[in-house]
């Protein structure tokens, strides 16, 4: 069901709170968020931020979030911003502009602690860590994987990085084959592990979410070849250590964003449309409607929503 946010920028940033608290962030540094399930919108654009594509949000509750912004053209910049009163004022807790920088996601593994990656510097994902809420964020320089040739990430729907309990993983694309980093220990230590998904310039892993018993799905695709469904799903049964290419006929084309909804269904949403798995991802029915970059769930079916171009936002249901 669409609802009507106010916004016109594209959202590439969403998160669920729960049923009635929803945050999104996209193109010009702007904002959205609904504490009443989507019946009405606040829309502000952050001070500072009009040049950047806010790529991803996390959010605790209305008052309280922090989003991720990157720059798509001209000079590098990364930026964290952070709102402690529903959006009205922000603080910037990062920013960088050295050449190369770009930031693709985040995750928080609980209140305190959080996860911030981009495109490689130096031979490795930039990967910046919090434990005081963002207070300070620390480069992790030791201990990641250097990254293949050409290997980077794709800020299409902040779903390339997510966590569940102190596990965080990392999609990525671009190089010989996709692959998937992985740290057990809330990004204080990682490994990365090669899917059978191969990669190309535009061609990888654009969204990834886990659920129960080691569950997981990776979407993905090739950007310049939107319709085109081949190698767009990836599954695991053990966490991630080991990944197969799956195939449904109702998962058609990329494939930006995907979310665990409970039990074991999954929703993934792209371009070319959504869809639907309640038996963890081996079979996908489409939803009706236009397509969205990124989806986000609150832990149930009932309580998913999906973003995309022109502000439009939208409760998607089975």
């Amino acid at each position: 069901m669409p609802q009507r946010t106010g916004a016109t920028a594209e959202f590439r940033g969403l998160h669920a709170v729960n049923s009635r608290v929803v945050w999104a962030s996209g193109l010009g540094g702007v904002v959205a968020h609904t504490a009443d399930g989507g019946s009405s919108w606040r829309v502000d654009t952050i001070p500072g931020a009009e040049r950047l594509f806010l790529v991803d949000v996390h959010a605790l509750d209305d008052r309280v979030a922090w989003v991720a912004g990157t720059a798509f053209e001209g000079a590098s910049a990364g930026r964290i911003f952070h709102t402690t009163d529903g959006g009205r004022t922000w603080t910037t807790q990062f920013a960088d502009s050295t050449a190369g920088v770009f930031l693709d996601g985040m995750a928080f593994v609980d209140a305190w602690r959080g996860v911030v990656f981009g495109d490689p510097l130096d031979g490795r994902l930039l990967v910046l860590v919090t434990t005081d809420a963002g207070a300070t964020w620390r480069r992790i320089d030791d201990g990641l994987p250097a990254v293949d040739t050409g290997e980077a990430a794709f800020a299409a729907s902040g779903t390339s990085i997510t966590a569940r309990g102190r596990e965080i993983w990392i999609g990525t694309g671009g190089g010989p084959v996709a692959r998937v980093f992985h740290s057990p220990d809330g990004g204080a230590t990682w490994h990365a592990v090669d899917t059978p998904a191969s990669g190309g310039t535009s061609k990888g892993i654009f969204g990834l979410a886990f659920g129960e018993g080691g569950t997981g799905v990776a979407v993905g695709g090739d950007y310049r070849q939107r319709t085109v469904s081949s190698q767009n799903l990836l599954l695991t049964a053990d966490g991630g250590r080991t990944w197969r290419l799956a195939a449904s006929a109702g998962l058609v084309g990329i494939q930006y964003g995907v979310a665990f909804a409970g039990g074991r269904s999954f929703i993934s949403t792209g371009p070319p449309g959504s869809a639907i798995s309640s038996d963890g991802g081996a079979s996908w029915t489409g939803l009706d409607g236009t397509g969205y970059n990124t989806v986000s769930c609150a832990g149930a079916l009932s309580l998913c929503w999906a973003a995309g171009t022109q502000g439009r936002v939208a409760r998607l249901s089975p």
